[in-house]
Parts: structure tokens; C-alpha cells; sequence
């Protein structure tokens, strides 16, 4: 799964982390798997609580992706999450990860991914299928302008 939570006032919170294969940082939207038989977005619902601190009033399933389907049945499902709050209580991230979170404007993230600062693939995709979505009219105004500015 993979989260976009956006605020009102068209900031995105990514989330930093140490990636182990390429040996460097690398920032990125909320992301994760979940254990076999869990709902989707029960999942997206979790991994955003831990990862970003936040829970979402609004949520709606925007992409679909096949991540590597010559080897693997893997599905991603990504998520925008408007509407947002901090979680109340203690939500802890896995034993290995290493968090850090940042709130950018929307326009700054977009940038960075098609500038090739931002290598993570769904955070990429997420990020230009939002941009999509407002420029298109299929999401709020208020939000749209918001993000679009």
C-alpha cells in the first residue's frame, strides 16, 4: 500500500528512511505491506498511523499497480488520505525502520520526484497521478488549487 496524505493547504508528508539495497536515504510517501488476509485499507489506515503519525477522514483509492509482474503477483494499492489529524496514542514504526517525516508544499515533492530526487517508485507515481487528478478536476477545488499553487 502506499499513502498520499495530503492537507488542506496542498502540503504532502513524506517520510525518510535508510534503504538498505541502494545504500542511501531515501524520502518517500507512506508505504508498507500488511499481513496475509488484511484489508487494503486497513493496511493503508495502519502504516499511515505509524509511519506519519496521522489518521485520514477522507480516503480513496487512486492507483493500481502491477510492481514486477514478469516474477510476482504483487499488487500496489495507492491511497490519498485528505482530512487528516493526528493519531492519538502510541503507534510504533517496525523494529527496523529509522523515521523521520517531513511536510513539504505539494508542488516541492512533485518536483523533486520529476527531478529525479525522489527515486521510489510508487511515491513517483502517486505523486504524478494526484497532480493528474487536480489538473483534471477530479478532485476538490479547494484541494486542487491548493495543491496546484
Amino acid at each position: 500500500m502506499a499513502i498520499l496524505p495530503i492537507h488542506a493547504d496542498g502540503s504532502v508528508v513524506l517520510v525518510g528512511q535508510h534503504r538498505f539495497p541502494f545504500g542511501d536515504y531515501s524520502w518517500e510517501i507512506p508505504e508498507g505491506g500488511g499481513p496475509k488476509g488484511e484489508a487494503p485499507l486497513d493496511g493503508a489506515k495502519r502504516e499511515l498511523a505509524e509511519e506519519a503519525g496521522l489518521a485520514a477522514g477522507e480516503w480513496r483509492e487512486i492507483l493500481r499497480l502491477q510492481l514486477s509482474n514478469s516474477v510476482t503477483d504483487e499488487l500496489a494499492i495507492g491511497y490519498l488520505a485528505t482530512d487528516l489529524t493526528p493519531v492519538q496514542g502510541v503507534h510504533h514504526v517496525d523494529d527496523t525502520e529509522d523515521i523521520a517525516q517531513v511536510r513539504v508544499p505539494f508542488s516541492e515533492a512533485l518536483e523533486a520526484a520529476t527531478s529525479g530526487h525522489i527515486l521510489d517508485a510508487l511515491t513517483v507515481a502517486m505523486l504524478l497521478r494526484a497532480y493528474h487528478m487536480a489538473r483534471e478536476g477530479h478532485l476538490p477545488d479547494a484541494l486542487a488549487r491548493a495543491m496546484l499553487i
